[in-house]
């Protein structure tokens, strides 16, 4: 049985897959009253679209179909479905992976657990392409969150920091039939005190929560994250300076408890480099039992980082959305 579901008070439930001819999200838990229209979705959409050599070159047009929840451009009050329709899909590239499966991807695991009826065309609901949903929700989440600037950005890939390098790194693992990872910042100005519980609810919980339900995120980190473990206690707090919070410095990133300080939000996300690579590798094949050559083709994003940052934003702001209407 699947799961694909999060939140209490704003609600979201996906449906599809990859390569069916559409996939869609249920949103339940939107105030009536909101303005909003499917031209509203489309410059976080394109933020998160194919551009180059090096990402996927599977365009699809990502045009939202609000089909329930919004009369006449304002929401009812009711659970929006919105829905997507695939188009550009190539299903045939991935038949040799039901018996040859590809390292450190789902194709081993998922019929492990669901059985060989799974469906894995294009990675089936494990794809990045499902990714497109959560930003879809984090638009109309940011419309509940009302005043919260969000700033982000990726500060490294490759294992390099300097921007200036990013270009050569990704075009070289390109050039080898590799790939590569990267970490993306993510900034939350304008949180009100108070969001979150402590321990099983944090607003720490609910955030990492969406964000490793996005595929290849693999760390997360608040804050100074793990560098306050090599700190002294008086070199990692963040004294107060004013009666609504304001802290002179900033390294718990705007989260102290489990609950929103009102300081800015920082999060960091660690995305692994795409599993699916041209160069040769050697995995398991189950059809005659041995390890042989796995040569993947088809269409994959050389640096997954490179399209993900609306994504983990549009994460950020459901959770920062649920939280806002269990306050």
């Amino acid at each position: 049985m699947w799961h694909n579901s999060f939140g209490s008070k704003f609600k979201i439930e996906i449906w599809g897959a990859s390569h069916t001819p559409e996939m869609g999200i249920r949103i339940e838990g939107v105030p009536s009253g909101i303005s909003l229209y499917e031209g509203d979705f489309m410059s976080d959409i394109l933020r998160r679209k194919a551009w180059g050599k090096e990402t996927t070159s599977r365009i699809e047009n990502d045009i939202p179909t609000i089909v329930a929840g919004v009369m006449n451009g304002t929401t009812s009050g009711e659970p929006i479905e919105i829905t997507f329709a695939n188009n550009n899909t190539r299903s045939s590239d991935y038949s040799q992976f039901e018996s040859h499966n590809r390292p450190s991807h789902v194709d081993f695991t998922a019929r492990a657990k669901y059985g060989e009826g799974v469906d894995l065309r294009g990675s089936g609901q494990f794809s990045g392409r499902m990714t497109l949903l959560l930003v879809a929700a984090g638009v109309v989440a940011k419309k509940i969150v009302e005043g919260v600037k969000y700033t982000t950005k990726i500060v490294e890939i490759g294992g390099s920091r300097n921007k200036a390098e990013f270009d050569q790194i990704v075009t070289s693992a390109m050039s080898e039939g590799d790939s590569v990872g990267g970490v993306i910042e993510c900034r939350a100005e304008g949180v009100k005190v108070g969001l979150g519980e402590p321990f099983f609810d944090s607003a720490e919980s609910l955030i990492a929560h969406l964000l490793f339900s996005v595929p290849a995120v693999k760390g997360v980190e608040f804050g100074d994250g793990f560098e306050v473990a090599r700190k002294r206690g008086s070199q990692n707090n963040d004294c107060i300076c004013n009666a609504e919070g304001k802290t002179a410095t900033n390294h718990a990133g705007g989260i102290v408890g489990g609950i929103t300080n009102g300081n800015e939000i920082v999060v960091r996300a660690a995305v692994k480099p795409t599993a699916s690579i041209s160069r040769e590798q050697q995995t398991y094949n189950f059809e005659n039992g041995a390890v042989e050559p796995l040569i993947i083709k088809g269409r994959h994003d050389v640096c997954i980082a490179l399209r993900a940052a609306v994504v983990i934003e549009s994460a950020i702001a459901i959770a920062l959305a649920d939280l806002k209407l269990r306050a």
